[in-house]
């Protein structure tokens, strides 16, 4: 990394995120901690003093204004509620800050129309924190699939689930349309990771969900349409056994990927087989996801370098939500082109 210099942090939240969050910041070799903002008194202190308490010159405040106020912040990490993301966002690209936005950057496609805009007006870097496709593991499965091993590909099957602990209820306060529920949660996740592995533009998407009384998918199923017989399974749910895990189908053979959301010292592991009879299971070497999210986004405003996840990209995840929320409402396929 040619870089010289580190790119001056602050976080725009003292949400769970910060257990994984912060630590990737503090260990990032491009990167700094400067500052942490919550609206809860004392919220972003305590946050600090949990999970960095090695750190003695992190400015803390009580506002999230005061801390895109702060000139020492350069960029910002954005973990607040799903419905208030697209609004902080561009309030912190209105202050000239550079932005990594927790999933989903939005909730509407014309919403991120608006932050490109704006990123673009500012000059500033903003890109969406879908922080697995940073571990190597899904570019080995996508080297494999380049290799031509497992043919070409017909099918993908996302499964991103885990039950729903009280601490965690929050996620089912609000309906879908205000940002609640599974489908922004996780479901952004299995989307995405379907989406990665075809080049065809979806022609359709269908989708069924399971309700709580708040108007909140707790668990959701459905099928993104490629045309020529190439579909995407997504399936999703707080109320089933932990899964994190995909499978890519081809001609020839499949792919799968274990486990997506790692911890650092995780294994990965990923396994493939072909028609032929070739069976063969890997494990890599362990890495932190978020740190090398953190390192990479660092290393795109440093260098001034286009992020991996373009403003483009989180457009087309959010259509493809909103499509697939509305083909559960309605109980119909809903045409994408």
């Amino acid at each position: 990394m040619s870089t010289k210099t580190k790119l001056r942090w602050g976080i725009l939240g003292a949400a769970r995120i910060n257990e994984r969050l912060m630590p990737a910041i503090v260990g990032a070799n491009n990167a700094e901690l400067v500052a942490i903002a919550s609206r809860r008194a004392g919220a972003a202190t305590a946050t600090l003093d949990q999970y960095a308490p090695q750190l003695k010159n992190v400015a803390t405040y009580d506002s999230l204004e005061a801390l895109l106020d702060d000139e020492n912040v350069q960029a910002v990490y954005v973990p607040l509620a799903n419905h208030e993301h697209a609004e902080w966002v561009l309030r912190a690209l209105k202050k000239g800050k550079h932005v990594l936005c927790e999933k989903p950057m939005a909730l509407t496609t014309e919403a991120i129309d608006e932050i490109k805009a704006e990123a673009e007006q500012q000059q500033r870097v903003v890109m969406e924190g879908f922080m697995y496709r940073f571990h190597p593991q899904h570019t080995r499965v996508h080297e494999l699939i380049q290799s031509g091993i497992i043919g070409e590909v017909r099918s993908v099957r996302a499964h991103y689930s885990f039950m729903m602990k009280p601490a965690r209820q929050y996620r089912l306060v609000e309906g879908v349309a205000n940002g609640g529920g599974a489908m922004w949660d996780i479901g952004c996740y299995a989307i995405h990771t379907a989406r990665y592995f075809f080049s065809e533009p979806p022609v359709a998407i269908s989708a069924m969900a399971h309700y709580v009384e708040s108007g909140a998918d707790i668990s959701t199923s459905g099928v993104i349409d490629y045309g020529a017989g190439k579909f995407a399974q997504f399936d999703f749910s707080f109320e089933r056994a932990r899964r994190c895990e995909y499978e890519i189908i081809g001609t020839q053979g499949g792919i799968k990927c274990h486990t997506v959301w790692q911890l650092p010292g995780d294994v990965p592991v990923i396994s493939w087989w072909t028609e032929a009879g070739l069976k063969q299971q890997v494990q890599l070497l362990p890495h932190n996801h978020f740190k090398l999210e953190i390192e990479h986004f660092s290393d795109c405003v440093l260098n001034k370098k286009p992020p991996l996840l373009s403003l483009d990209d989180a457009r087309e995840n959010c259509r493809l939500i909103v499509a697939a929320l509305q083909s559960a409402a309605e109980g119909r396929v809903i045409k994408l082109n």
